[in-house]
């Protein structure tokens, strides 16, 4: 692992169980999610579907995705700590119980947990696997990059190419009023690589199966 993240990486342990902490006094119940989702079904539950701010790129799937990490990122987008115009308007009509409630249906339209382990990703080519050293992104984000080391971290396998690109360069931004995401430990992992080297762990990390996958509901069927 790089030297210079391993403080980094302290400081993330740290500082996000603290998040997941606070996220659990509230219990989501999945089927009052599924109510309370109508919000969200029209990006997130439409196959293919693109955001068009800051760029044109596939909106993340997050059927399957930990309830921990969801509800934190809802929190984030509330409190300014993400910043989308659309998630910010969104986020700042739900209560602590709705964000927990929609976290819950979402991790449970995944399904049960896969108990036996991953399957193998595929072999990273010398630069990429460079940078996935570089990163440390298996520390924190597990086995195969679908079995985080902390519920309040997300699972990155399979996720869309063009979110992953996107979400890995908004940790760079600083001071924009409509995009970034203010994390210091993802901030100074994402500032180590130029764009172009972004692109090439995204679109790694979208060829290694995983869990999460985008469930159609009734409505867009």
């Amino acid at each position: 692992m790089n030297k210079l993240l391993l403080p980094l990486l302290a400081l993330f342990v740290t500082s996000v169980t603290v998040l997941p902490a606070l996220a659990q006094e509230v219990k989501g119940d999945a089927k009052a999610g599924a109510g309370k989702a109508s919000m969200c079904i029209g990006c997130h539950s439409i196959k293919g579907y693109q955001a068009s701010f800051p760029e044109v790129y596939k909106v993340p799937m997050i059927a399957g995705q930990g309830a921990r990490y969801l509800a934190i990122s809802l929190s984030a987008y509330q409190k300014g700590e993400r910043k989308h115009p659309t998630m910010k308007g969104i986020s700042g009509s739900l209560t602590e119980q709705d964000m927990a409630d929609l976290a819950a249906f979402y991790e449970a339209l995944g399904g049960p947990a896969a108990a036996a382990a991953p399957p193998k990703p595929p072999e990273a080519s010398g630069k990429t696997a460079e940078l996935l050293k570089k990163g440390a992104c298996a520390s924190c984000h597990g086995d195969n990059y679908s079995k985080p080391i902390d519920p309040g971290y997300p699972k990155i396998a399979g996720q869309h190419a063009d979110y992953l690109f996107v979400a890995l360069k908004s940790y760079k931004s600083e001071g924009n009023a409509t995009w970034g995401r203010a994390n210091g430990v993802m901030g100074g992992i994402a500032k180590q690589f130029t764009n172009a080297e972004l692109k090439l762990l995204a679109n790694y990390l979208q060829t290694v199966p995983g869990e999460l996958k985008t469930v159609p509901q009734a409505k867009f069927k």
